[in-house]
């Protein structure tokens, strides 16, 4: 005859929710202790968290000491977000227990879980100091260092694992995660050496993406890299990270179509990555489609209006191509009424543009504004010179000249024209 346990999930299965908690309750009545054990567990395992909780803590009340149940409990309050009720569980669970080492781990994880690393490796240590030898602490504090960025730490315990013959742990490839830390670390050849080893059915997306940056570290191996991001791109296209990298490959292999389409073919996943909107125009720019770049930069605003970065270069193109009238309406709608506060590329990049239009009061204003920002930069100081010459701004003119034949000692024709200068004022 079945149990009220295995009737209750029965009904479960078949959809009977009603008839299911009438079972419910019976199990908890008439079943023996072990069934409601299996039966929690069951419940548990199929996202049943309410009535899980209810036959531990049935069970709790009649086997104080079984500790196994707070931990069971205690995961439960985690999965509801009730963090002080895991943590008075398992405060419950003394040191000389059978289940501490596991209250460890789940306090571990509930440390790290908040953000409180410093308390979570304190519980995976004490773990450690108590069973050093058990693989499930190993692995949890190699996970833990792997996830907080602590690569070389976590590299030791994997490879104890690897070597006690333990390749898979918890549905992971040991082997992968070691060679993805050793790329973390800048360790390529080793990170070669296990990435390579690993089996096609085991090379998740982010240990193809690892095998891929990798192979891009050395430009002997670009080739290598670009097959490795392009069989990314073909098994999980959403896979946004590698859009970048693969698109600089092809730039670096100077094959500029291809570039363009990945940086393209990214935006198309990602559209608000800045980065894939700026090398896409770039590319665009070197093959002399300048009415791409434009486009790409337009859609890049649309998406990120606020972005400083791409406003810069976009204003840039838009001087470039000459057209000041547009660079002056896309710095104007980007500055506001208050432009005190900016980029100073910006005040640059206006000064060119009102300069264009002869509109000199308005230039003057931002090669003054721009000038104490590119002392030190000869591509402007050479422009600003003449500028400020034609505008009979001796003194300005005279420093922008100083500082650009300090700069570009061996430009002679300006070196001469500060010698002028100071024989007429007889210096």
């Amino acid at each position: 005859m079945a149990t009220f346990a295995e009737r209750m999930l029965d009904e479960l299965s078949g959809g009977q929710l009603e008839d299911a908690k009438k079972s419910f309750a019976s199990s908890l009545r008439y079943d023996d202790d072990d069934t409601v054990y299996s039966l929690a567990e069951e419940l548990y395992g199929l996202g049943f968290s309410s009535q899980a909780k209810r036959a531990y803590q049935e069970l709790l009340e009649k086997y104080p000491d079984e500790d196994q149940l707070r931990t069971a409990l205690a995961d439960i309050a985690i999965d509801e977000d009730k963090t002080d009720e895991a943590i008075a569980y398992l405060a419950e669970i003394s040191p000389e227990s059978n289940a501490y080492i596991e209250s460890l781990l789940v306090l571990a994880d509930l440390y790290q879980s908040e953000g409180l690393n410093e308390a979570a490796e304190a519980k995976l240590r004490e773990a450690y100091d108590l069973a050093p030898e058990e693989s499930i602490i190993k692995f949890a504090l190699a996970e833990f260092y792997f996830a907080t960025g602590q690569y070389n730490t976590a590299i030791p315990f994997y490879r104890e694992l690897l070597q006690a013959g333990e390749r898979r742990f918890s549905g992971l490839d040991i082997a992968s995660r070691i060679g993805v830390a050793y790329a973390l670390v800048g360790n390529f050849k080793n990170a070669l050496g296990y990435l390579e080893q690993i089996k096609t059915t085991d090379l998740t997306p982010d240990v193809r993406f690892q095998l891929g940056m990798t192979y891009a570290a050395d430009p002997e191996t670009a080739d290598k890299a670009i097959d490795a991001l392009e069989e990314l791109q073909e098994i999980d296209p959403s896979y946004a990270g590698l859009y970048e990298p693969l698109g600089q490959l092809y730039e670096d292999t100077n094959d500029q179509e291809q570039a363009l389409i990945t940086y393209q073919a990214g935006i198309a996943v990602d559209a608000f990555n800045t980065t894939l909107y700026q090398r896409a125009a770039a590319v665009a720019q070197i093959q002399g489609e300048d009415e791409e770049a434009d486009r790409i930069y337009r859609e890049a605003l649309e998406n990120n209006p606020e972005d400083l970065t791409l406003t810069i270069g976009y204003s840039n193109l838009l001087v470039a191509m000459g057209d000041h009238v547009g660079n002056i309406n896309l710095l104007n709608a980007f500055l506001g009424e208050d432009d005190s506060e900016t980029d100073p590329q910006l005040y640059w990049n206006l000064a060119q543009s009102y300069t264009a239009l002869e509109d000199f009061e308005m230039a003057t204003k931002y090669w003054n504004a721009a000038l104490p920002f590119f002392l030190d930069n000869i591509n402007f100081l050479k422009p600003a010179y003449y500028y400020f010459r034609e505008e009979g701004e001796a003194a300005l003119a005279e420093e922008a000249l100083f500082n650009y034949t300090q700069l570009a000692p061996n430009d002679y024709e300006m070196a001469e024209l500060y010698d002028q200068l100071k024989d007429e004022k007889g210096l």
